[in-house]
């Protein structure tokens, strides 16, 4: 049976040696760089199934890379393996074209789970990123930096509704029409790809980057 082809890539030698020793009896590790550059050129030539990489790197980062990558070889699938626990930054790597989200400190046990779940097509993030999150933890990433883009009219608009105001209350405080309101209301929806009413309270709770 043809074992997974595997790439790594981070800057910190010693880690990639590490992560190196973990996967081998598994999976096939076919490179390791310390680059973003080496990375894109390397995985064209090798296509491999996955790429572990970093998000800091010289020459090019990773987020940058990532993208390259899924634009050069579409069904390479792309984990992070990193320090970074900055949810945005999250967000950025599956808008990117990422499959896993995995933070160094717990490498050992959820690394392999994460190369396992990706293989089956799925997703897979650090749970302690996850926290609080409700429905597809993949979207709410993939949401998290667009929702800034929000007009500051929206974001009074989702901010009265989160206090728990109807439209027409909605429309009294800001001196608009509840029309106006829904019209608002409906395009943040079609804009965070959000189906429902509760389902875009759910996120305005658990989410604070559109404040």
């Amino acid at each position: 049976m043809k074992r997974t082809r595997i790439i790594l890539a981070d800057d910190h030698l010693l880690l990639t040696d590490a992560v190196k020793n973990l996967l081998e009896p598994e999976y096939e590790v076919v490179g390791t760089f310390p680059d973003g550059d080496a990375l894109v050129a390397a995985t064209v030539s090798l296509a491999p199934d996955i790429v572990v990489l970093d998000i800091g790197m010289p020459k090019l980062n990773g987020l940058n890379a990532c993208s390259r990558i899924k634009k050069l070889l579409p069904k390479t699938k792309l984990i992070f393996l990193t320090m970074n626990q900055d949810t945005e930054t999250a967000g950025e790597a599956f808008r990117a074209g990422a499959s896993g989200y995995v933070l160094k400190t717990s490498a050992a046990t959820e690394l392999a789970a994460a190369i396992r779940e990706v293989l089956r097509g799925g997703y897979f993030a650090t749970p302690s990123l996850t926290e609080g999150m409700m429905g597809s933890f993949v979207q709410n990433f993939k949401r998290m930096k667009t929702a800034r883009d929000l007009t500051v009219r929206q974001k009074e608009v989702l901010q009265l509704l989160l206090e728990g105001r109807s439209m027409k209350q909605v429309a009294n405080v800001l001196n608009i029409t509840p029309r106006t309101v829904a019209f608002h209301k409906y395009t943040m929806m079609e804009h965070l790809n959000i189906q429902s009413s509760a389902e875009l309270i759910s996120y305005a709770m658990n989410s604070r980057s559109w404040a």
